[in-house]
């Protein structure tokens, strides 16, 4: 049995998917059964509840072959990042410890070695932290690089303003990751079971980028062959997120990550391999996946 958390999200739900059709048993985690529907359609079973209950979890952990556990986005937090990240962290952690599992794939980040200074990816390191700390629990990190669903973001810039932006510099390179190969990768390894103590696995796209050339493939598809990207101050970035809606500890999370990024400590125990380099392109999002959405808005 294969217990996934954040199974209505991006990742989560392909892993579980792809664990049915591999014949395995998989409870999915929820908080309404709406939002699970499509995978107990195919099989699952569903599991409703918080993470942040302690006894609702352990009793769904046990007696999993392996858990699939990530910290869930909540994008309107009234509260610091942190301290949302450490109370589920906490849950998890605990649970699994209480519950006896041998085996957790967990959604890191590049930059998760980081202890400080990484935005909300500091919040990975104490994940990380924390679960190495159980004894006989073997571990397997997954530190992909910048999803690329996150462009998803940029789309009302790119219609309204012609350009867009964060602040990161222009010139920048770093790993960009479709969330499908992510879970293709997590698949791998919760069917092989092949990881002992505490791993961590690099998830790096097809190559790395810079955010201009991000601008050029984008603009390219997208019919705005001019296309710029514009790295805004650490100062306009935080007030133009706030000014969407976005909450101020967020925003800030966010500046203070990109900046790490600037400074070449984000990336700095990364390095692109054979085996951490995954197929999908930039490319291919933009033409199938970000330029449907740029239509329809």
């Amino acid at each position: 049995m294969y217990v996934i958390t954040g199974a209505s999200g991006n990742t989560g739900k392909e892993i579980a998917k792809s664990l049915l059709e591999a014949g395995k048993e998989v409870v999915v985690i929820g908080r309404n059964t709406k939002s699970l529907e499509e995978l107990v359609e195919k099989g699952a079973k569903s599991a409703i509840g918080d993470l942040e209950n302690v006894d609702f979890l352990t009793q769904t952990f046990k007696g999993a072959t392996a858990v699939y556990a990530l910290i869930p986005p909540k994008w309107d937090l009234t509260e610091d990042w942190r301290t949302y990240q450490r109370r589920i962290n906490t849950s998890i952690t605990k649970s699994i410890h209480q519950s006896g599992v041998q085996n957790v794939v967990v959604l890191s980040s590049n930059g998760a070695h980081l202890p400080e200074g990484a935005g909300p990816v500091t919040g990975l390191y104490e994940f990380e932290k924390n679960l190495k700390e159980i004894h006989n629990l073997n571990i397997l990190s997954l530190r992909p690089g910048y999803f690329m669903e996150n462009l998803f973001g940029t789309l009302d810039m790119i219609k309204h303003l012609g350009f867009f932006g964060y602040s990161l510099k222009n010139d920048l390179k770093m790993p960009f990751v479709h969330t499908k190969d992510i879970a293709a990768v997590a698949v791998k390894h919760l069917l092989a079971l092949d990881f002992k103590g505490f791993t961590t696995v690099f998830v790096s796209g097809s190559k790395d980028l810079s955010m201009d050339e991000v601008a050029t493939i984008i603009g390219k598809n997208i019919g705005k062959p001019d296309l710029k990207y514009v790295t805004f101050s650490y100062e306009d970035a935080k007030n133009g997120m706030v000014q969407n809606g976005i909450p101020l500890t967020i925003a800030e999370g966010y500046n203070e990550l990109f900046k790490s990024l600037n400074d070449g400590l984000y990336l700095n125990d990364y390095q692109r391999n054979a085996e951490n380099t995954t197929p999908t392109t930039l490319e291919w999002f933009v033409e199938n996946q970000l330029k449907y959405v740029y239509q329809q808005n």
